[in-house]
């Protein structure tokens, strides 16, 4: 449900005008935009809860590209399987 939605909703069921419910809706989030970026927690009761988290950041693993000066850069070098390697033991080879 969007905004508009809402604010549609609203002024149907209460018949209050739409700018009114528009510009209520609009300081009801502005408030709850100041008290997140002050990092104070917004709690509706029956409704739910505004809290804003800090994670923790991901390790480099997850990077999509590597940094290009780093020194631990190994060279991926691609071995048989394991099948091919039990054939190869019965597999001879007449010379």
């Amino acid at each position: 449900m969007t905004k508009a939605e809402i604010v549609n909703e609203i002024s149907k069921t209460t018949g209050i005008e739409r700018a009114a419910v528009l510009e209520t809706i609009e300081k009801f989030m502005e408030v709850v935009k100041d008290s997140l970026s002050h990092g104070e927690p917004v709690y509706l009761r029956g409704f739910g809860s505004f809290i804003i988290k800090t994670r923790k950041r991901l390790p480099a693993i997850y990077q999509r590209t590597p940094p290009s000066s780093s020194p631990n850069t190994k060279s991926r070098h691609s071995s048989p399987p394991r099948c091919l390697w039990k054939m190869s033991n019965k597999i001879e080879i007449y010379k």
